[in-house]
């Protein structure tokens, strides 16, 4: 199993919006890399769902439930995207603060490539940041 990272602006669609449709797509992601950091997704990842631009936290944990599609809302056929199915809140967000001030997740891609909307989660960071929001 791998692990992600997938960003959304909250008054955009929130984790509350997700946890309401339980199981949504991914679409509207127009970045190669981002674009490519979701084709390499396989069903049963899992992904921190990350508010970004308001609260800039990770509030939840969803799971890959179908692999790298076409995405409807791409008139020129060039992105695809996955479906996600929110699996559960984290008991306490975790900050990008936070996330900043915790040495060993001084590399993590979120903080590397901080415009990225869809980035990969190392094993040991995944296991900090679930124990940060416990």
């Amino acid at each position: 199993m791998a692990y992600w990272l997938i960003k959304s602006e909250p008054n955009k669609w929130s984790w509350d919006d997700h946890v309401k449709k339980g199981v949504e797509h991914w679409d509207g992601v127009r970045n190669y890399q981002a674009s490519n950091n979701m084709k390499a997704m396989k069903i049963g990842d899992r992904a921190f769902f990350y508010h970004s631009n308001i609260g800039k936290e990770i509030v939840g944990i969803v799971e890959v439930v179908s692999e790298y599609y076409p995405d409807h809302t791409d008139e020129k056929g060039r992105f695809g995207m996955v479906d996600f199915k929110a699996i559960e809140p984290v008991n306490n967000p975790v900050t990008l603060k936070e996330i900043k001030e915790t040495p060993s997740l001084s590399e993590m891609a979120l903080l590397k490539q901080s415009r990225l909307s869809v980035s990969p989660v190392r094993d040991n960071e995944w296991d900090i940041i679930l124990k940060m929001s416990k």
